[in-house]
């Protein structure tokens, strides 16, 4: 299996034309596509900065010519799950014809969307992207090809990758800040190539508050870390 994450724009969705004009961002969690009625039917989770953002996005995906249903299924605050249906887009309509397929969640923010898309065969995959660039605008930012046994093993240990990534969810941007700098400056290196002093520099910050949040940070992933590595173990017996 090909499997592409490609940056999109297409000129003739709702999702991308909402974020155009408002600050709200939407993020897939179901997806199907009705090939027959050739309309696309989504649960999203809608989320802004401010309530009045939230519902002027909303108001504006309602009111797109491209969308068939907007409901809300859940709000609060500035944070809403809702259920649409839109008319099937030029992209999906090619992604489709030429043998592609959606295999993960979609994300929309300014402007611009975020494809899961895979294909089985080489000319399947050129076909489509040639025909993708006909209408929409869009760059491939990362190409895999996985083979049966790959494909088998991310599935069978699907459990553990949430683990771990619930581990890196549960940090704060603080503590996701601080470890990435510091991981970037090579304060992980063997010698170090930065210290707490001058990571509290960058930050303007005391040392003591750098150090706290590097912990809770390594405490986080760590704690991922070893439930990805027990689960594994537990699904070997």
């Amino acid at each position: 299996m090909i499997d592409l994450d490609i940056d999109m724009r297409q000129y003739d969705c709702p999702f991308i034309d909402t974020t155009d004009d408002v600050d709200i961002a939407f993020s897939a969690v179901q997806w199907q596509l009705d090939t027959d009625a050739e309309k696309l039917e989504t649960r999203l989770i809608a989320k802004t900065d401010s309530r009045g953002a939230l519902e002027d996005g909303l108001r504006a995906l309602r009111e797109h010519p491209n969308m068939t249903n907007c409901y809300i299924l859940s709000k609060r605050d500035t944070t809403a799950e809702i259920g649409t249906k839109i008319e099937e887009t030029n992209a999906m309509r090619t992604i489709q014809n030429n043998g592609g397929y959606i295999t993960g969640p979609f994300q929309i923010e300014d402007g611009r969307e975020r494809w899961h898309v895979g294909f089985d065969a080489d000319e399947d995959e050129d076909r489509a992207l040639a025909a993708l660039e006909r209408h929409n605008d869009f760059s491939v930012e990362n190409r895999d090809q996985f083979g049966p046994s790959t494909l088998f093993d991310l599935l069978e240990n699907s459990e553990s990758a949430m683990q771990l990534l619930d581990g890196c969810r549960s940090l704060t941007d603080t503590e996701r800040e601080t470890f990435r700098v510091a991981s970037r400056n090579g304060y992980y290196e063997t010698p170090r190539e930065t210290t707490l002093d001058e990571l509290a520099d960058h930050f303007d910050i005391s040392k003591t508050a750098v150090s706290m949040n590097l912990r809770r940070s390594e405490r986080k992933v760590l704690d991922g870390v070893l439930g990805a590595i027990e689960r594994m173990d537990d699904d070997q017996f």
